[in-house]
């Protein structure tokens, strides 16, 4: 059963509101393809980057920070080190943590790395595409099975609710929100309802790093939804959706900017940067949608 959606993009705009007062710290371990472009779209949406990666500082940064992404783009076994004792640190702080699982099921250590990490310690969110999302459900399976950092055909022409029974499935084994993003992004927990957003547009999949920037942003809202009052689970539902609805929109009107000119790819990832710096307002534009249960 579908909701109706004016009512669930109105709760959107506080997010975006309280994210760019809060201005809070975003921890990322992430991987140093992006790490560029993840810290200007932070600055852009209001929060505020740290990229600290060495054992000696990563706990401790992560004990002041808003929020602690883990991304595993580039991994490392220095990295590995890194990114439990951060993780560690921010349970026991209570601070929400988002993994962003890159190219889980491609390799072993990239494999054993993520299930590690979910057996060791507590995440407030998990981000991946198809493939990586039924990688880690699907656990103890070969090698291979995703083809790189991109999701694979065969699963991108999985049914919306097949997503969101894949998103339940983990959500329930990991206590975490799960997304799946893709051109239709599912947002579920192990109960209540699943969220969706229709946002974006195909050009993001020609910039590397849309993932990556997309995790780091869904912790940054993360971080205000658990600072505010009332239930943390909503809180991080709608936190998350705001998220997702921010950046698709974004998107869209970073590809119009980048069609007008003629431009490409590069364009694009600077549009996107750009456009964020300039949001101000989701309700208007966010294509979302309840499913009850």
């Amino acid at each position: 059963m579908h909701d109706d959606s004016s009512a669930l993009a109105g709760k959107l705009q506080p997010w975006l509101a309280r994210l760019r007062k809060a201005q809070p710290l975003v921890h990322c371990i992430t991987n140093y393809v992006t790490v560029n472009d993840v810290a200007n779209l932070l600055l852009a949406c209001g929060a505020s980057p740290v990229m600290a990666d060495a054992e000696e500082e990563a706990a401790e940064m992560a004990a002041i920070a808003g929020a602690l992404l883990i991304n595993l783009g580039t991994l490392n076994p220095r990295t590995v080190r890194s990114m439990h004792l951060a993780a560690a640190s921010a349970n026991k702080h209570g601070i929400p943590i988002v993994l962003d699982p890159v190219g889980v099921g491609a390799t072993s250590f990239r494999s054993s790395t993520a299930q590690a990490l979910l057996q060791e310690h507590n995440f407030a969110l998990i981000r991946g595409n198809i493939s990586e999302i039924k990688a880690l459900v699907l656990t103890g399976q070969s090698a291979g099975t995703t083809r790189g950092v991109d999701a694979q055909e065969s699963d991108l022409a999985d049914a919306v609710q097949g997503r969101i029974n894949l998103a339940r499935e983990l959500a329930r084994r990991t206590n975490s929100m799960v997304v799946i993003s893709g051109a239709q992004d599912v947002a579920a927990a192990a109960n209540g309802p699943a969220l969706l957003c229709s946002n974006g547009c195909p050009a993001m999949q020609a910039v590397t790093g849309s993932g990556c920037m997309l995790s780091a942003l869904l912790a940054a809202y993360a971080a205000v939804s658990y600072t505010a009052k009332d239930n943390k689970e909503d809180n991080l539902r709608h936190a998350a959706l705001a998220g997702l609805a921010a950046m698709g929109i974004c998107g869209e009107r970073a590809n119009t900017l980048t069609e007008e000119q003629q431009g490409g790819n590069a364009s694009f990832r600077t549009h996107l940067i750009d456009s964020m710096y300039r949001l101000d307002s989701l309700e208007d534009a966010a294509k979302v949608e309840v499913v009850s249960e």
